[in-house]
């Protein structure tokens, strides 16, 4: 009989490091160390947590986290155990310094916790009928000859991108303005590749995503930070403040993460300012048409008649963020220096990967499971308000989140993380602004994560930790 281990681990009340991850830290040195060796079981979460003077939930967060990474195996009747043949070499992961754009990564995108943002709804794919598309796909492509494939991505994929953005987004393009390109990221890295804007000033919105902010300061963009109201990005304000920029990075669909819409006198004005000062606008449609209230505005491109906005969407919110599918519409004169990059440095994913995607449009399958996603979400939108409501918590929807404002002193960061270890994943606003030091404390909570089976419950978790960080600021 294999013997139950008494672990002896030390834990930092005052490390920023949260004590899950403190413990799942202690447990994987053991392992490696052999300390705790094949077979060995570990304590219950109970006895672990009555040990350690933590909650159970704390424990079970570290368990599970050392189950997802095949160094322990679970179940009912025999407790947790190390695994007996680790299906990989433990290899230990530095942790990110602090503060630093990993950790930032980490805590905002990498998550899979309730209220995580940027994932869509878990139970609106109709995940078995995908698999079977995806898996006669597979099939097909490793049954063909073995040549390489189109840089720019599959001509099928293209077309059924050209006939869908026609109909809901109102851009008329040809499956040649169409570059399949690995995600949003990827579209974006290309489109700054291909136009070689470095040291050349940039509008950008403030709030707006971390990432792609990143992604230009990388590219040696001199960024103006341009704030957005209820109209969206104000282009007076970038006018005044950099009339030579030679890039504008808007969401005009939805603003990210305020959730307002760009207004059609906006949009005029931007688009014109584009025309007349040569400057290239990228349109980020992250949402697409998923509008929960009314009929998607038009994307930006639609109204485009000079040629110099260029149109970035992807399937991570509609289908998976796993399968790293986005595209790119290149304006028509341009179309040959996209390819050029594309084929030398940016070539398009997996061929069958594509072809699933591909199937899935054209069967009409697509455009149902849109009709599915976005009542699911109303859904849950409405129940998530009310649950927030009951606990004295006000949210403004914004998009697919809701926003709640905290009282000033309390840091949503500091909230964040702590709710890590209960399986919740909300997001801090502050790292959306340019200056976070400046920015207004609140919370962003995703719908889409927010299953009406778990949501009560997770907002009573939420609201208690939300309390106590204010009782504590108060002080």
């Amino acid at each position: 009989m294999k013997e139950q281990l008494s672990l002896s681990l030390s834990l930092d009340r005052a490390s920023k490091i949260s004590l899950s991850e403190q413990i799942r830290q202690g447990i994987e040195r053991a392992i490696e160390q052999g300390v705790l060796k094949a077979g060995a079981r570990l304590p219950s979460w109970l006895d672990l947590a009555s040990q350690l003077g933590v909650s159970r939930g704390t424990v079970k967060a570290a368990y599970e986290r050392l189950v997802d990474g095949q160094l322990v195996v679970s179940s009912r009747a025999a407790g947790t155990r190390v695994a007996e043949r680790p299906l990989r070499a433990v290899i230990r992961e530095e942790r990110p310094d602090e503060g630093s754009f990993t950790q930032l990564h980490q805590e905002m995108i990498a998550g899979q916790g309730i209220f995580q943002l940027g994932i869509p709804a878990k139970d609106s794919l109709p995940s078995k009928v995908f698999a079977r598309i995806r898996a006669r796909s597979v099939r097909m492509e490793t049954t063909g000859w073995p040549t390489y494939p189109d840089p720019r991505g599959e001509l099928d994929l293209r077309q059924e991108i050209a006939g869908y953005l026609a109909i809901s987004r109102g851009i008329d393009c040809t499956p040649a303005q169409i570059i399949i390109t690995s995600g949003f990221a990827g579209g974006l890295g290309l489109v700054l590749r291909a136009l070689a804007l470095e040291g050349t000033f940039g509008w950008f919105e403030n709030p707006g995503f971390p990432f792609s902010r990143r992604a230009l300061e990388i590219s040696r963009i001199q960024l103006v930070p341009v704030p957005v109201d209820d109209e969206g990005i104000v282009v007076d304000y970038g006018i005044r403040h950099a009339k030579q920029a030679t890039l504008a990075l808007v969401t005009p669909g939805q603003h990210a993460p305020l959730g307002a819409t760009m207004s059609l006198r906006r949009r005029l004005q931007l688009i014109e300012w584009a025309a007349e000062s040569k400057t290239w606008v990228i349109e980020d449609d992250y949402l697409g048409e998923l509008q929960l209230d009314g009929r998607a505005a038009p994307a930006l491109m639609s109204l485009d008649r000079s040629g110099r906005v260029i149109h970035l969407g992807s399937f991570s919110k509609t289908i998976s963020p796993k399968l790293r599918i986005g595209f790119a519409v290149i304006p028509a004169q341009e179309v040959h220096r996209f390819a050029e990059v594309a084929a030398t440095l940016a070539p398009a994913p997996a061929p069958s990967i594509q072809a699933a995607i591909s199937e899935f449009m054209r069967d009409g399958l697509y455009i149902r499971h849109l009709r599915r996603t976005r009542r699911l979400l109303i859904s849950q939108r409405d129940v998530l308000v009310e649950c927030l409501s009951r606990r004295g918590i006000n949210a403004k929807i914004a998009g697919l989140s809701a926003l709640i404002e905290l009282q000033q002193g309390v840091s949503d960061i500091a909230i964040c993380r702590e709710s890590a270890v209960f399986g919740l994943s909300p997001g801090p606003l502050s790292p959306w602004y340019a200056d976070s030091s400046q920015a207004p404390a609140k919370l962003l909570l995703g719908i889409a994560t927010a299953p009406i089976s778990s949501v009560d419950q997770a907002c009573d978790r939420l609201a208690h930790i939300i309390h106590r960080h204010t009782a504590s600021a108060a002080r």
